[in-house]
């Protein structure tokens, strides 16, 4: 069959019309660079500071987009990373999305430090539009153990250093404290001292290292980028073992108990026990009971409770402390306190009287003689000034001058 021919004036019209569809469009065109409807962005693309491992976002929001074309490119290196909706770049990090409207995101999951830089929203206008922010990886403070010291062991009055060395982005700062709070004592010639609550720097000096120096020492790295990390070093001074008696005599009533007391410092931890002073060895039982209170890192706090004491229980004791370097020990003697005879208040007065009028004597004599009162100086061979010193010669002395008295008054 043949075709039924077109009607005269058919191909004259559709030239028209597709004359006019190119003069609408050039149209078009025209009045949106005239009028300003051309691609514009509405918000600035955003810098982004994230840390290492976690997800980026850049959005870059485009209005009047018309029939051109987003894309996504990393400045730096110049690669395309995404068109329009389509990841070009072979990583399966990358990810676009686009809201149907004027939203394009660009999503960089689990970030690592290589994809720092400059990223690029770009439309193909004519000329080419963009804009830029930079993607900053940050990346937490991490110790590097294996550069870092450990624990240590010094003698009293050497010399340590500690170090400590840690790596991420920006460079952590090292800050060393004392994890008891105390002071870290830092010394700088031979007489210069200085006390400080922390000190900076990857190694921490310090010289002739005295026991209270003894303990934990944190080292902390910081760099703004959450959370801080420290490594504790324990720095270990030794030296010979020191004891200490508060009383080295101690007295108590028999079948009352007593305690005895002991000091004991030493580095490495020594071994305390006690013994009588024959050598024999005590043992807790129901008759000594002993313990052992920890001070600090290198001193403790001996205690011997002998319960009822006896007269067997009477005489010497010793605690005795033995480390690795050497020995010492501490001597106590118990005695009986003997509370059986009570002092009578008239005796207590008369004791107290005497002792009072010895003392104020003892004052004159240093007063005018110069001498102490122990001495025997022959200004004091003359005592007939003196008041009588008992009670009784006092009245005797009073009735001799009321005699002598009235004597006198008879006689006149």
């Amino acid at each position: 069959m043949r075709a039924a021919p077109m009607p005269k004036g058919h191909g004259r019209t559709s030239k028209i019309v597709r004359l006019a569809v190119v003069i609408a469009a050039i149209a078009f065109c025209f009045t949106t660079r005239v009028n300003g409807f051309e691609p514009d962005f509405l918000f600035p693309l955003e810098n982004v500071t994230i840390a290492q491992g976690r997800d980026a976002i850049f959005t870059c929001v485009v209005n009047n987009i018309g029939g051109n074309r987003v894309a996504w490119i990393k400045a730096d290196t110049k690669a395309i990373l995404a068109i329009h909706e389509h990841v070009i770049t072979n990583n399966e990090r990358l990810s676009v999305t686009h809201n149907d409207y004027n939203t394009w995101t660009l999503n960089v999951r689990t970030v690592r430090r290589e994809d720092r830089g400059t990223y690029m929203c770009q439309v193909n206008t004519d000329p080419m539009k963009s804009q830029s922010a930079f993607l900053e990886v940050v990346i937490p403070p991490d110790i590097i153990y294996e550069d870092t010291s450990g624990d240590m062991m010094i003698p009293e009055g050497g010399s340590a250093k500690l170090i400590c060395k840690a790596r991420g982005y920006p460079e952590p700062k090292i800050l060393w404290r004392r994890e008891d709070g105390g002071d870290i004592i830092v010394r700088t010639g031979t007489t210069i001292k200085t006390k400080m609550t922390s000190v900076e720097g990857e190694s921490l000096l310090l010289s002739k290292v005295t026991r209270s120096e003894m303990g934990a020492y944190l080292c902390i790295a910081a760099n703004g980028v959450p959370p801080s990390v420290s490594k504790r070093l324990m720095l270990h001074v030794h030296f010979h073992p020191l004891v200490q008696v508060p009383n080295q005599l101690v007295g108590a009533p028999q079948k009352t108990d007593i305690t005895l007391q002991c000091y004991v410092e030493a580095s490495p931890k020594s071994i305390n026990y006690w013994t009588r002073e024959s050598g024999e060895m005590i043992i807790s039982n129901d008759k000594y009971n002993m313990t052992e209170l920890t001070v600090s890192y290198y001193s403790a706090q001996m205690k011997l409770t002998i319960r009822k004491l006896r007269k067997s229980d009477l005489g010497g004791y010793k605690c005795i402390s033995k480390n690795s370097i050497g020995e010492a020990e501490g001597n106590i003697r118990v005695y009986e306190m003997d509370l059986s005879k009570p002092r009578t208040p008239s005796e207590d007065d008369d004791d107290n009287a005497i002792n009072t009028f010895n003392s104020e004597e003892d004052d004159y004599e240093n007063r005018n003689t110069g001498r102490n009162s122990s001495s025997n100086s022959p200004a004091l061979k003359d005592q007939s000034h003196r008041l009588p010193r008992s009670s009784s010669d006092k009245i005797r002395y009073i009735n001799s001058v009321m005699l002598i008295s009235i004597l006198i008054i008879m006689k006149y």
